[in-house]
């Protein structure tokens, strides 16, 4: 079981940084790979990034690619999400994700835990 912790959202002015962290419980999330989602108001939740268990294979989202960084520091079991360049179309509400699987998924679905989520408000 893992459990998933998001912290570090907030209001930012375009053009601005945030780091996002997911902090996780439990023994298999150095074997987890992990995601970040995000889902706006009146719309789905989206995948932004994923990266597998040992940081050694990433994927994006188009609309964040060269703006978004995913990483991971299995010893302190903890996920990060860097976003910088933000841009008022990135507001919503961040969610990480882990699976039981080590390899990288862009599908919600793949998931098996979930955070509560941290709101990420970007002002123009």
């Amino acid at each position: 079981q893992v459990q998933l912790v998001e912290s570090g959202g907030g209001l930012v002015q375009g053009g601005g940084s945030l780091r996002l962290s997911c902090a996780a419980s439990g023994r298999t999330f150095s074997s987890s790979a992990m995601g970040w989602f995000r889902q706006a108001p009146g719309k789905e939740r989206e995948f932004v990034a994923t990266i597998s268990w040992s940081g050694g294979s990433t994927y994006y989202a188009d609309s964040v690619k060269g703006r978004f960084t995913i990483s991971r520091d299995n010893a302190k079991n903890t996920g990060y999400l860097q976003m910088n360049s933000l841009k008022p179309d990135d507001t919503a509400v961040y969610y990480c994700a882990a699976r039981k699987r080590r390899s990288v998924t862009d599908s919600a679905y793949d998931y098996d835990y979930w955070g509560q989520g941290t709101q990420v408000t970007v002002s123009s």
